[in-house]
């Protein structure tokens, strides 16, 4: 057994304790009040340990570190973090908190105690815990700010975790947490959080990028200065006082544009961007900053497709900052990003700074996106997991600004329709609305709005919401509202099935009741009654059979056996395969039911993790499945560990893209590659030309990932082929 140093326990706890005052500066009523917030979380914790072996003590203090450093909130935020786990997991209770630290502060852990809990049980109770976590930033967004915090700590510190623990909580940040972070405008910390999850998700691709990365850090920096100095000696003629800060873009936009654009690390050419900073007062903040660009653009030459500018109309997060990409030295692009130092406080601390400069820029996007939430939030009765995936497609979008007929400018999420607008201008108007005129011209519901559009509501008072407007909407309040409209109109109809089927079970002396009615919905497999009465009521489900039914004291059972699960049976797959791979699942694991999820089409050798599914067993996903990220996040209790054991010679089907240019007989040397030399069996190849650059997929049997990085790679030096990569799906 490990043996505990106590006394250099201590010293590092009073260490860590003296940088959290270093990074908060508190007044002297202030240190009083977070050394006393210190002690009463040393003692509620002093018996308990992470999973690293560490005190326990070390986590609350390094999340109020953050707060205070990274976050820049002040003493009341920094005696909630430092308390945030003590009512959750010690005896201290909330009144004991309010007692000693006041109203404030138990508000905010009581906050943070609610969300914190039942993320491992079910994913509705999750979700409901990401909605109560929303409904308290009405109240009082620091909650939300000392979770963020508590989850960054957490990210930093997982490499105790088991694996699959790793890959639910990763899952979980990258789908939730990191959007929340960056609708707060909180950039260094979103970035952060996405690459620890890329860390944990893809383990190879992190490393493999951060490696990159060290590597060309010399001539990163050198392409830099080179860069910069022409600019630098512009600025300095024309008297601005500014800094420029070259930083290279995080390891999660990297894989993104690797996998968008597949293409590998070495072409990637926008590895960073150049940050421009000046020191101007707040009048003639954008007067200067176009006084910058002007000045950069005489230097280098502008991509006129790439200018943003987020001066004039900053985004709903805050965020204010001139970008444009120019060709710099040896024909790269570079991003430029031209900002105040205000500016540059409001990126990378959100809403802490943003606050702090509230009065004097009489910015109020947080307030709105605040009341857009509360808005979403109003009806209870709308589906969790419905609402966090809407809420997140809303998070990261990018915004159009668009005008009333009146001139009233309207911000909306990209790719919003004119049914969105609607429904942002008022309820009512969005249920009644028929079509829209956008600058003058008719057009339909469904019709994409562009930045600059100005658009009129057509409406009448016959119209009502149809079904396929969800396909015609992007914003998550119309998504919600047509739902609310559509379950009540269900809820009519299901009436009437309702009093359809009481007559029928009047009719053969059956009791109306939850076990008759239960006994219906498992035969049907209908999800609720109310899915069943509309059923009935549509005319879509025939109860005529009733009567085949067995009656026993005014109770029914369905005489029809259940189908049997399509998942083969592990045992089964063995005699049916000989020498198949061996897949193990679960703790211990045991040989379950499984099938292998078409989605991602999973191979021996990849990392994989089961997902328990109602009807097929348990199916096999890969752990960077497009779909895993969402599973691992709304339905961890459901994910099981998954591993390959003994690969033998068995064949499963992938599928590769591949491109080149059109030579003669390149198609015969694929092929030659595929089947003579690796002896692999192909199902089917289709390729296509056009102005002398091929594309195909290929269909083929390998035996693991081996096997197939071994083809891969042998298909990559066939000579005219320009990219071979493995497809998701098949």
């Amino acid at each position: 057994m490990q043996t505990i140093d106590t006394e250099a326990e201590k010293k590092e706890i009073l260490k860590r304790y003296r940088n959290l005052l270093k990074a908060c500066k508190p007044t002297k009523e202030g240190k009083a009040l977070i050394r006393l917030a210190f002690d009463t979380a040393m003692e509620a914790h002093q018996e308990m340990r992470r999973k690293s072996g560490e005190p326990y003590i070390y986590h609350p203090i390094a999340a109020a570190q953050i707060v205070a450093e990274e976050i820049g909130l002040s003493t009341t935020s920094v005696v909630a973090a430092l308390l945030h786990d003590v009512v959750e997991d010690t005896d201290v209770t909330l009144e004991d908190i309010e007692r000693t630290f006041g109203k404030k502060v138990a508000q905010i852990v009581d906050g943070l105690t609610k969300i914190k809990g039942v993320f491992d049980h079910t994913s509705s109770l999750q979700a409901e815990n990401f909605r109560k976590m929303l409904l308290t930033l009405s109240d009082d967004v620091r909650v939300i700010l000392i979770k963020l915090a508590d989850r960054l700590h957490n990210m930093r510190t997982l490499d105790s975790m088991p694996r699959d623990k790793q890959l639910k909580i990763s899952s979980e940040t990258k789908y939730l947490y990191a959007p929340l972070a960056h609708r707060l405008g909180l950039y260094a910390i979103k970035t952060e959080l996405e690459d620890l999850s890329v860390k944990y998700t893809e383990p190879e691709i992190y490393r493999s990028i951060a490696q990159n990365l060290q590597q060309t850090k010399r001539d990163r920096n050198k392409f830099i200065q080179e860069f910069t100095q022409p600019i630098a000696e512009a600025l300095t003629k024309q008297g601005y006082k500014f800094e420029i800060k070259g930083r290279p873009k995080s390891i999660n936009s990297i894989w993104t544009k690797m996998k968008k654009q597949g293409v590998p690390f070495e072409e990637i050419f926008d590895l960073f961007a150049i940050r421009i900073v000046i020191d101007t007062p707040l009048e003639d903040e954008k007067a200067n900053c176009w006084g910058v660009y002007s000045i950069v653009t005489d230097s280098y030459h502008p991509n006129p497709d790439r200018l943003r500018d987020w001066i004039s109309i900053p985004k709903a997060n805050g965020y204010e900052s001139l970008h444009t990409t120019v060709m710099g030295p040896g024909g790269k692009w570079v991003e430029v990003q031209i900002r105040s130092e205000r500016m540059d406080e409001i990126a990378e601390k959100g809403y802490a700074a943003h606050w702090k400069y509230k009065d004097s820029s009489g910015d109020n996007a947080l307030d709105e996106w605040i009341n857009r939430i509360r808005e979403m939030l109003e009806n209870p009765e709308s589906n969790a997991l419905d609402f966090i995936d809407e809420f997140k497609l809303n998070l990261f979008a990018d915004e159009i600004f668009v005008f009333t007929p009146k001139g009233e400018l309207r911000k909306l999420p990209a790719n919003s329709t004119t049914l969105d607008f609607a429904f942002d201008i008022h309820t009512e108007v969005g249920y009644k609305c028929i079509g829209a005129k956008v600058n003058h011209k008719l057009v339909p519901l469904s019709y994409v709005l562009k930045s600059g559009d100005q658009i009129e509501i057509i409406s009448s008072s016959k119209q009502t919401p149809k079904e396929d407007w969800l396909n015609y909407v992007t914003t998550a309040k119309a998504k919600s509202k047509i739902r609310d409209a559509l379950k009540e109109e269900k809820r009519k109809i299901a009436e009437e099935g309702k009093a359809i089927l009481q007559r029928k079970f009047r009719h053969l002396k059956i009791t109306f009741n939850t076990s008759n009615i239960n006994e219906l919905l498992a035969h049907y497999r209908i999800a609720s009654p109310m899915d069943l009465y509309y059923k009935i009521a549509q005319g879509t489900l025939d109860i005529k059979d009733l009567k085949d039914f067995e009656h026993e004291k005014d109770n029914i059972k369905a005489k029809v056996p259940h189908p049997k699960t399509e998942a083969k049976s592990f045992e089964k797959m063995v005699k049916d395969i000989r020498g198949s791979a061996d897949l193990v699942i679960g703790e211990d694991m045991d040989k379950f039911d499984y099938v292998l999820s078409p989605c991602c089409s999973p191979i021996p050798g990849d990392d994989v993790f089961g997902f328990i599914t109602i009807n097929e067993g348990i199916k096999i996903h890969r752990t960077n499945c497009p779909n895993a990220i969402q599973l691992m996040s709304n339905y961890a209790y459901r994910i099981v560990k998954a591993r390959w054991t003994n690969q033998k010679e068995i064949a499963f089907l992938v599928g590769i893209a591949i491109t080149g240019i059109d030579e003669v007989g390149v198609v015969n040397n694929i092929t030659k590659v595929i089947s003579s030399e690796l002896k692999v069996n192909m199902r089917s190849i289709s390729i296509e030309s056009n102005d002398g650059i091929f594309e195909g997929t290929i269909m083929l049997f390998v035996n693991d990932t081996d096997h197939l990085l071994k083809l891969i790679k042998k298909l990559k030096s066939v000579t005219g082929i320009l990219t071979v990569n493995r497809m998701d799906s098949n």
